[in-house]
């Protein structure tokens, strides 16, 4: 049994992020899954990040009635920008005994090519890829490293919501109701 990692800035964590790591662990046959937060994602703009502190806890309160799901800083420590190969290798070190997987989207696997040392991550680990909207994708998608899940499609994105919280829509429904209050308490993504 296998520990899922799922990468991502969380900026905020909503409940799509909720839907596809239910997904993997009751359906890819994984064992827990790890929300792996980003302290910087070397493809996006560190401007528009709220402090890695902050994610963290929001990711916290998502999990924190879900025994299967962990909310890890693991990147924190680790040196900037964050590489996906440099964390796995530390994982790795720090828990031998762990087979650990990639969760990613299509869109990601589309561009996996470009991320540092890619041929190494396809041989020593595997990749559970859940669909996007408009990607179907068939860029290592007969890679033996790589299993394309039917996981439901979530057209949420923490971007959306960002958007959606500046213009004073009312988001509830789109984020774990702790993270909903957390988020209204101090005053996010307001303009």
């Amino acid at each position: 049994m296998k520990t899922g990692l799922f990468f991502g800035s969380f900026n905020p964590i909503h409940v799509g992020h909720m839907v596809l790591a239910n997904y993997m662990l009751e359906f890819a046959g994984l064992k827990e899954v790890w929300f792996v937060v980003s302290p910087h994602n070397p493809l996006k703009e560190k401007a528009s990040l709220l402090s890695q502190t902050h994610r963290l806890q929001m990711v916290r309160m998502a999990v924190e009635d879900h025994p299967k799901m962990k909310a890890s800083n693991i990147e924190f420590k680790l040196p900037q920008p964050s590489y996906t190969i440099n964390t796995l290798t530390h994982l790795q070190e720090k828990y031998p005994k762990k087979e650990f997987a990639l969760i990613l989207g299509m869109d990601n696997l589309q561009t996996f090519d470009k991320w540092k040392n890619y041929e190494q991550i396809l041989k020593n680990y595997s990749l559970i890829v859940y669909p996007r909207l408009n990607n179907t994708g068939d860029k290592f998608k007969d890679h033996p490293s790589v299993n394309i899940t039917e996981a439901p499609v979530i057209e949420i994105s923490s971007s959306f919501i960002r958007s959606a919280i500046a213009d004073k829509k009312k988001v509830d429904c789109f984020l774990p109701e702790k993270v909903a209050e957390y988020i209204r308490e101090m005053h996010f993504y307001r303009k």
